[in-house]
């Protein structure tokens, strides 16, 4: 069987330094493609040491959400599956055409809407989620203009370990990334376990994502 889930999602630049996202979750795993709930997400970027094609950046980040379907899997996932929150610390470092992240958080899943309970002799509402990526810039070879296409290549290795069970699930994500106009991102991914001890009804799949960024839409 293959799920789909659909998160649509807007984006706000509150500032140089805070940026807050709300998204939708629909998906047809009960069905037809239903709306299942939503979020809210916050990054707050508290330091930045930048260079010309070099920088070193940190900033927290906090998220809730709250979702109506069933509670399925052992592994707490708030983008789509179940209600709760998360809060973190993500760094990246920038060398040139390489970027390198590293993000650490704690989850906490609430039960979910609809009186679908979080399945506690799974596993813990308690997990620690954790990632660690690196991305390369291909193509432009030299930049002339910002008309030119962008080509990135990226692998990520996300993973979660619910605190009260142990158990872990640690993923690897290839993907491609284009940039058009300097304002227009496309990425498509392929996401698969390398460790699969934390339940997940879906441990594998396809990524495809597409964003459109609106530069000085208010003053």
């Amino acid at each position: 069987k293959l799920n789909y889930h659909l998160v649509p999602e807007l984006m706000w630049g509150v500032s140089g330094k805070l940026m807050i996202h709300g998204e939708a979750f629909i998906s047809n795993r009960n069905g037809g493609l239903v709306s299942e709930g939503g979020g809210v997400y916050f990054k707050y970027r508290f330091y930045s040491q930048d260079e010309v094609h070099d920088h070193f950046r940190m900033a927290f980040y906090g998220r809730a959400s709250f979702n109506n379907s069933d509670v399925h899997q052992g592994a707490i996932d708030l983008n789509g599956h179940n209600s709760g929150y998360e809060a973190g610390l993500v760094s990246t470092k920038l060398i040139k055409r390489t970027a390198i992240s590293g993000i650490v958080s704690w989850l906490y899943a609430a039960d979910n809407g609809r009186g679908n309970k979080f399945n506690q002799s799974q596993a813990g509402r308690h997990a620690m989620g954790f990632s660690l990526s690196a991305g390369r810039l291909m193509l432009p070879r030299e930049y002339k203009s910002y008309d030119q296409t962008n080509l990135n290549f990226m692998l990520e290795l996300p993973g979660q370990v619910n605190i009260q069970t142990g158990k872990l699930f640690l993923d690897m994500a290839p993907s491609v990334q284009f940039i058009f106009l300097s304002k227009m991102r496309l990425d498509f991914g392929y996401r698969f376990p390398l460790v699969k001890d934390l339940s997940r009804t879906a441990d594998k799949g396809f990524l495809c994502r597409l964003e459109y960024n609106i530069f000085s839409a208010y003053r």
